[in-house]
């Protein structure tokens, strides 16, 4: 038995010494992105240039044993060169101004407008998660954990998700890749935006319409929805068979973070009717690949069952179903979800599929582009049996009152607390 502890004892003394040595590789807690091929960027004219080359970030970079505790996971791709447009605010899309700073906790953002009144974001690839580290870990000096889980993110998975949507005719924000230099427009925001890699897109929400659908009066996030729904009672309804579209193929693209804040509504306004069209915005989450010894520890069915892997078939498809569609897909029917994962299919063809990646150098798809491929046909080709298989898990949850991420503060009454459109 004593000798049975001490063995035990001194695996664990292994297994921590191995931890520590894995997270204390870099004392970095942010790193944006790095301007290849010169040497002075302070003293570059980015004007002179149409583009540049920049690698997303090489805070990633592992030895071995990092690798084996904290996973591969995409660090190639975050340190690979990409070339990307240089854009400034004067002159992208007839000139834009700052509206606000925006953002979640590991997101860089700055909504924008044009002269329309068009909202646009820029979002960050490079993300700082370091206000979502918990205080035990800044105890216990394994910030590194969290800094380093972002490597599991591709850092341009949105960009491949963006074709891959329009081939599907999921509307979507649109995002392309941009890189935005410091200057006199940006202001105050010059130091913290300025030299950097971002996401360019629409915003997905805003009074002036940009879907191109008919009829929109504009284009609101979950709450502001609900808000319709309160106001207008049933003259109110979404488009069932475009979220479903949406969320099977969230499936496909293995995107497990869509919680309700994820989502814009275009709202469209026939004879005194209202209807809304979902519109999908944040990818981070796309082709998430996450592996190693100490994440798997961490993020497992037991403990988070929604941070799935992007595999060739879902393992857990209920630990990715949330209160959202709960909330808004209840009322739907079993015909519904089959026809959409039928359409996907149809639409999702390989040749699609291949496109979508023709927007990725061949330096980038070299690493990891077949790999996704291949995860994403097999995906496709099992929709049916997820489509069913969400109906039915969606269906055998028990009706409660449900409060969406983002409309904590608003008071639904009667059955809109539990659905959007329960009839009891």
């Amino acid at each position: 038995m004593k000798k049975g502890l001490i063995i035990l004892g001194s695996i664990l003394l292994l297994f921590l010494g191995f931890v520590y040595l894995s997270v204390s590789e870099t004392e970095d807690k942010f790193r944006t992105c790095s301007i290849l091929n010169f040497s002075d960027i302070e003293g570059l004219n980015f004007k002179d240039f149409d583009s540049v080359s920049v690698a997303a970030s090489t805070l990633y970079e592992a030895s071995f044993l990092k690798q084996i505790m904290q996973g591969e996971q995409y660090r190639k791709a975050w340190a690979a060169p990409m070339t990307v447009p240089i854009v400034y605010l004067d002159t992208l899309k007839g000139g834009l101004k700052i509206i606000e700073q925006g953002g979640g906790k590991q997101t860089h953002s700055l909504e924008l407008e044009d002269s329309l009144g068009i909202r646009y974001t820029l979002r960050s690839v490079t993300k700082n998660p370091e206000p979502l580290v918990p205080d035990l870990a800044k105890d216990l000096n394994l910030e590194n954990i969290i800094i380093d889980g972002i490597s599991a993110q591709h850092p341009y998975a949105a960009l491949v998700v963006a074709n891959l949507a329009d081939a599907a005719k999921v509307l979507h924000t649109q995002p392309i890749l941009v890189f935005v230099p410091k200057q006199s427009e940006l202001g105050k925001f010059n130091d913290k935006f300025g030299n950097r890699l971002f996401l360019f897109e629409y915003e997905s929400e805003g009074e002036v319409d940009w879907t191109g659908l008919p009829s929109v009066v504009e284009i609101v996030d979950t709450e502001d929805l609900q808000e319709y729904k309160t106001k207008y009672g049933d003259a109110v309804t979404i488009d069932k068979n475009a979220l479903i579209r949406a969320r099977l193929f969230d499936f496909i693209i293995g995107d497990w973070d869509r919680h309700a804040k994820q989502w814009g509504w275009a709202v469209q306004k026939n004879d005194g009717s209202f209807t809304a069209t979902p519109v999908a915005a944040d990818r981070d989450n796309a082709f998430f690949d996450q592996d190693g010894v100490i994440p798997k520890l961490i993020a497992n069915d037991l403990t988070y069952p929604e941070i799935q892997d992007f595999d060739e078939t879902i393992g857990n498809l209920d630990g990715l179903i949330s209160t959202f569609d709960e909330y808004f897909l209840r009322q739907a029917t079993v015909d519904q979800f089959e026809l959409e994962a039928s359409k996907l299919q149809e639409l999702l063809s390989d040749d699609q599929i291949e496109k979508a990646f023709e927007v990725w150098p061949k330096t980038m798809d070299d690493l990891n582009g077949e790999e996704i491929r291949k995860k994403l046909k097999s995906r496709r080709d099992d929709i049916p049996t997820y489509a069913s298989q969400f109906y039915t898990l969606v269906n055998e949850r028990p009706l409660k009152k449900i409060v969406l991420k983002g409309s904590e503060e608003l008071q639904l009454k009667g059955t809109l607390s539990k659905c959007f459109d329960c009839t009891n």
